[in-house]
């Protein structure tokens, strides 16, 4: 049985409308009915973490942070039927989108962004409808990468659009979602071209699987380096994470009847493209956040068949949740930034 209390971190403001990281006690939650209480083992770091600490989203005044997180069933409320004590589960980041097409009202249902609280916590209940299974191949911290970026990138390679061993995927970046759009790429066969100012990030993604990797520093028009390897026809898929700073050159990087999968603004936001190019040569964009829980029983069922095995650039303690943020804003890491817990 679990202490009467928990530790767990909440985002408190600080100057400039920023928040900061307090690490707190609080009453271990009891799970009411139809819901769960998961013991966490693992989270990860994406963006969209930043993004809230530095008040760029509206958090409220003690939110926990983090959509993303794995452990197990430890308790059930009445009328749960779905789940046992015991179960490996990760939450859903979307926790209202269960199957069909998104609607705008599943936005308020994501975790540890604007009022739900997320999973940088010892201890989480949830309807039993938002957590999902994650099997028993996948440790903790590989299955606490799953629930945004992966589901990212499988949404736009997979359910939006269907990559085969014909296409040829541009990558921007070696993060969380570039590194599983790379990985599942390579697993069905098809090429991949992978962008990055670091030459020590782009041999580490060589032995990863990436078929080209260029360098936009020493090759600022990289547009014209991709036309040159794919023979001037293009790449029918980019997953597109920089916005504004990077969008014209995706698009002049792009096949006839290819796609561009808009999966982050990493530049910000700024001036809309000329997207007569888009026109001529009938192409579409993609606007791609996570996926559904259909979406994500999907994913894990091709992870299973494939073998894939995350890519973790770094697993941080709970005690040291506040560098594993500094980690991930220095922007070094290849894949993705874990907290591993007690």
């Amino acid at each position: 049985m679990p202490d009467d209390f928990m530790t767990l971190y909440r985002l408190r403001e600080a100057a400039n409308g920023q928040r900061r990281l307090s690490i707190e006690r609080d009453s271990t939650p009891q799970p009411g009915p139809h819901e769960v209480r998961v013991r966490l083992r693992a989270a990860s770091l994406n963006y969209r973490d930043l993004m809230v600490l530095d008040g760029r989203a509206n958090a409220v005044d003690g939110l926990v942070p983090l959509s993303d997180g794995a452990g197990e069933v430890d308790a059930i409320g009445d009328g749960v039927t779905r789940w046992a004590n015991g179960d490996r589960v990760a939450g859903l980041f979307f926790q209202a989108w269960e199957t069909g097409r998104y609607k705008t009202a599943f936005s308020k249902s994501t975790l540890g962004g604007n009022s739900q609280n997320g999973m940088l916590s010892e201890y989480i209940t949830l309807p039993e409808s938002g957590i999902t299974g994650i099997g028993s191949r996948l440790t903790w911290q590989e299955a606490a990468t799953l629930p945004c970026a992966a589901l990212t990138a499988w949404q736009a390679m997979f359910e939006r659009t269907k990559v085969t061993s014909r296409d040829t995927v541009l990558i921007l970046g070696t993060g969380g979602v570039a590194s599983f759009a790379m990985q599942f790429a390579h697993a069905v066969g098809a090429r991949t071209i992978v962008l990055s100012s670091s030459p020590k990030k782009l041999a580490q993604v060589r032995e990863f699987g990436a078929t080209t990797t260029i360098d936009y520093t020493a090759v600022p028009e990289w547009d014209k380096a991709v036309l040159k390897v794919t023979g001037g026809e293009g790449v029918t898929l980019v997953i597109e994470n920089g916005g504004p700073a990077t969008f014209d050159r995706s698009l002049a990087s792009l096949a006839p009847g290819g796609r561009i999968a808009q999966v982050g603004v990493l530049t910000g936001f700024g001036p809309t493209s000329n997207l007569m190019r888009l026109q001529n040569i009938n192409a579409d964009i993609m606007g791609i956040t996570v996926g559904s829980a259909e979406h994500f029983r999907s994913m894990l069922l091709f992870i299973e068949q494939h073998r894939i095995v995350p890519i973790i650039d770094k697993a941080f303690d709970f005690a040291d949740a506040s560098h594993a943020y500094t980690h991930l804003r220095e922007a070094r890491h290849v894949g993705k930034v874990a907290i591993l817990f007690r």
